[in-house]
């Protein structure tokens, strides 16, 4: 569901500073923001995020190390990682936790777009927002409590995609999404 206009501001970047593992599920139900042309917002209710918790994490990029692709993992928390999935699509990553620990929410989904591919095609999400800031300034925010609709309930299971992690990791619990009550998820 998009909404335009004004929500009052919610102050969450202390947030970031949390570990993947606590801020990925706080970020269900909050707005994702793109201001686009003309500086018209656009809000888009968060519905699917996955964590990726550091170089333990064996589904994290971060796991064989520092790369000139996952550097912007290793910095300050409140960023944006974006990179290219098999050539095809762009992921939507929020660096969280401490400078030197890599850890991030990879957006799966929002309201209207379920799939992180077509989450950033919707919100014309390019590697342009790798390495800037989630705030006003560079037109991609998050605002708003973390709030679950009414006829909607908190869900969570294994990542998808990552087997290539080994079992142990592929079946960690790292992943929460909003689904109706009273439908039984595919996923």
């Amino acid at each position: 569901m998009k909404v335009r206009g004004k929500i009052a501001e919610n102050k969450i970047e202390s947030l970031w500073h949390e570990s993947a593992r606590i801020v990925a599920p706080q970020l269900l139900g909050r707005w994702l923001c793109r201001r686009g042309r003309g500086g018209v917002v656009t809000r888009w209710r968060i519905t699917e995020v996955e964590a990726y918790c550091g170089p333990h994490d064996r589904a994290s990029h971060a796991a064989r190390g520092m790369t000139p692709r996952n550097r912007i993992m290793y910095g300050l928390p409140g960023y944006w990682y974006v990179y290219l999935c098999y050539g095809v699509h762009w992921m939507l990553n929020l660096v969280t936790s401490q400078e030197g620990n890599p850890s991030a929410v990879l957006l799966r989904g929002v309201e209207g777009a379920s799939g992180p591919g077509r989450l950033t095609q919707a919100l014309k999400i390019t590697q342009a927002l790798n390495t800037q800031s989630c705030s006003q300034t560079t037109g991609l925010w998050i605002e708003g409590p973390t709030a679950i609709p009414a006829g909607w309930r908190r869900r969570r299971g294994p990542r998808i995609g990552v087997d290539y992690a080994g079992p142990l990791w592929a079946a960690k619990h790292l992943r929460w999404w909003l689904e109706p009550v009273g439908v039984k998820s595919p996923r």
